[in-house]
């Protein structure tokens, strides 16, 4: 990776970018994922590269899904691993969670790589590389998911999502957690909960949020859920980012 100072005003978005390169270079990234991520990088400089209230709001719900399921599974595509495989083995530890490699643009190779880079990063137990199920209604390579898995969880976090998995995921009734900085994707749409945030803040803030409230399982959280509204989240994102623009100095 090269090397960028800290000093650098775009430090962050830089090391994203060359996260991306060298997941590129190691066979775990796709050369699609680069274009996802340049549209999820303007959505970033929109929002101000920031948590927004309202993704603040989403993430605190999600905390509490995740950490209420009997049986959540953390999705892991190429992108994910390349920029976030320390938060989402993290996470997964910390709930207890197993982590599924799952990816649009799948060869046996690439999901073995992804595998054993979360292994490497201290994971217990991941998925994927063994699909023995396939999610209905998905004809290509992310339908194919593990039982033990994917296919019977309660809950999944299924971050820089494609809208079809996510919508028949919802259909099988279980809760979808995604990450995505556009608010008008077909994923943040379909979702029990879209937290419009970068995929490294809005981790590290779940894993803050579930430490810093010791949160277990929650008796509450029918009522949590009852009074959240995912599209309305989803107008204050749009609200918050138009607000910010016409507020903005050239």
């Amino acid at each position: 990776m090269m090397e960028i100072p800290k000093s650098h005003p775009r430090y962050e978005s830089l090391m994203r970018r060359e996260k991306l390169v060298a997941g590129i270079e190691a066979g775990i990234t796709s050369m699609q994922g680069l274009i996802a991520h340049g549209r999820g990088e303007a959505f970033d400089y929109l929002i101000g590269e920031r948590t927004m209230d309202s993704a603040l709001q989403a993430t605190e719900v999600a905390a509490a899904i995740l950490c209420d399921a009997n049986k959540p599974v953390l999705s892991v595509n190429g992108n994910v691993a390349a920029l976030a495989s320390p938060e989402m083995v993290a996470l997964s530890r910390l709930i207890d969670a197993p982590l599924e490699v799952n990816i649009f643009y799948r060869t046996e190779a690439r999901v073995k790589r992804i595998k054993e880079l979360l292994m490497r990063s201290g994971a217990k137990r991941v998925f994927g590389d063994m699909p023995d199920a396939r999610l209905e209604g998905i004809d290509h390579a992310r339908g194919l998911v593990s039982h033990d898995g994917i296919y019977t969880a309660d809950v999944v976090l299924a971050p820089l999502e494609d809208g079809d998995r996510c919508e028949a995921l919802i259909a099988m009734g279980k809760k979808v957690i995604t990450i995505d900085l556009n608010p008008l994707s077909r994923t943040s749409r379909y979702a029990t909960v879209s937290i419009v945030d970068d995929v490294q803040r809005a981790l590290r803030n779940i894993i803050k949020i579930i430490e810093d409230n010791n949160l277990s399982r929650n008796a509450d959280l029918d009522s949590i859920l009852a009074n959240y509204d995912n599209r309305k989240i989803l107008k204050a994102a749009i609200n918050e980012i138009a607000e910010r623009l016409v507020n903005l100095e050239p």
